[in-house]
């Protein structure tokens, strides 16, 4: 049980004190330097004068040499992704797979307006990306299929596909279709690292 406060019969000697905000306890500090003091610091700048210097002795800047630009290294969880992403599409094609190639455009609009007509309120951030970004986008950011973080966007599909998580088919049908042109990283990946 915690101890009582308030009034005790016995006074303490480490018992602490109140705190008044009121304006008998206001400290303040006291100033040490003077009117004059404060006036000659603020003096103008013009008055000060600057010694000229002949135009022959006034130096350049030394310009650094530029060296050509190098390509930037890939990061190792990107790496890692690409490898992972590059085994998932070589294995043999599936049912699934071969669904998915089957999806056309359209298809995939109706998914993306069935998933806008769900959620209430519109995408505004999302109006400078492509369709096919935001249907993976809205994969990565769905958590029931699994974390996303440090796995390829195909070989997360699989998996959760063979834990019957039931991903849409759709998304494989844009990983499948834009191998080249998708990232296999999560957007979520990119920007944790």
């Amino acid at each position: 049980m915690p101890p009582r406060r308030g009034n005790t019969a016995a006074p303490r000697s480490n018992q602490q004190s109140t705190l008044s905000f009121g304006s008998k306890s206001r400290v303040t500090k006291s100033s040490t330097t003077t009117p004059s003091q404060k006036a000659k610091d603020l003096e103008p700048v013009a008055n000060v004068v600057v010694p000229e210097q002949p135009p022959s002795e006034v130096t350049q800047p030394q310009q650094a040499p530029v060296s050509p630009a190098e390509p930037t290294k890939l990061h190792v969880a990107e790496l890692a992704v690409r490898q992972q992403a590059k085994a998932e599409i070589q294995e043999p094609w599936s049912e699934e797979d071969k669904k998915a190639v089957g999806i056309t455009e359209n298809e995939l609009q109706r998914y993306w307006r069935s998933e806008e007509q769900r959620r209430k309120a519109p995408r505004v951030h999302q109006e400078d990306i492509s369709l096919h970004e935001k249907i993976l986008r809205h994969f990565d950011l769905s958590s029931q299929y699994g974390p996303c973080i440090g796995i390829a966007r195909l070989k997360r599909w699989r998996r959760a596909n063979m834990m019957n998580l039931n991903p849409p088919i759709e998304v494989l049908a844009v990983l499948l279709k834009q191998k080249e042109q998708v990232k296999q990283r999560a957007y979520i990946d990119e920007l944790m690292s």
